[in-house]
């Protein structure tokens, strides 16, 4: 089965837009966890304007799934991730004001600088994962970056999807079969909702954890958050 962890950004931009501290981010936290998610997701950024430091830091004695952070390994995100220690931290080459993820590493390019700071992150027992486009030469570079997995960015296939497209899951097979192959674990992310995971699940092999927040948290406006992280697990056995 398929491990569904829920990115909580948009519960603290929610909170945030407001002051004070509802929704708490921390008891809901809690609460996905009860409700059977396998892991829980932040993205914080350097701005705090969803997801703050002490966030992170707030949500690490309560997290008892599996706790992935995302972001740009800027200065302060290292410190960071450093000092918590979270089960998995998933590299993202955000621009600072980026709204949302728009786009993977070059790993070719930026190879030197990602051997160094996955090196970092795994000598303090932390799994690393590289947020990559589904192409080839990428997930091979990724390999000689000695990260332990690939988020593959998903937001190209879920707009074709969207649009009846279905051959758009052709690069992701074919990105996800190499990867199997050199040894890489296999996540993906951005844009995955209701209406075409399973789709997703089925023709991705080795499929080990979707990361879903943006589309989980509006579905859940409308059917409830327990019910659809349950709708989620149905839809990744």
């Amino acid at each position: 089965m398929t491990k569904l962890s829920v990115n909580i950004n948009k519960i603290a931009t929610l909170r945030n837009s407001r002051g004070g501290d509802v929704p708490n981010v921390v008891q809901f936290a809690k609460d996905i966890q009860r409700f059977g998610a396998e892991g829980v997701t932040i993205h914080p950024r350097p701005d705090e304007r969803h997801i703050r430091y002490q966030d992170a830091r707030d949500l690490k004695p309560v997290v008892f799934t599996e706790y992935n952070i995302e972001g740009n390994p800027v200065e302060s995100f290292l410190k960071l991730v450093l000092e918590i220690k979270p089960t998995q931290v998933t590299l993202v080459p955000d621009a600072e004001d980026a709204i949302t993820s728009n786009a993977g590493w070059d790993t070719i390019k930026h190879k030197d600088f990602l051997v160094d700071v996955i090196k970092e992150f795994q000598q303090n027992g932390i799994r690393t994962s590289i947020f990559v486009d589904p192409i080839l030469k990428q997930i091979e570079g990724a390999k000689a970056t000695g990260a332990d997995r690939i988020e593959l960015y998903t937001e190209a296939f879920a707009h074709q999807y969207s649009l009846g497209n279905k051959d758009a899951i052709k690069p992701y097979i074919k990105t996800a079969e190499l990867a199997h192959n050199l040894g890489i674990g296999i996540n993906a992310g951005h844009d995955l909702s209701l209406d075409n995971i399973k789709f997703f699940k089925d023709n991705i092999p080795s499929l080990l954890e979707v990361s879903i927040g943006h589309a989980l948290i509006a579905e859940s406006l409308y059917l409830g958050i327990e019910n659809v992280i349950q709708m989620y697990l149905h839809k990744l056995k």
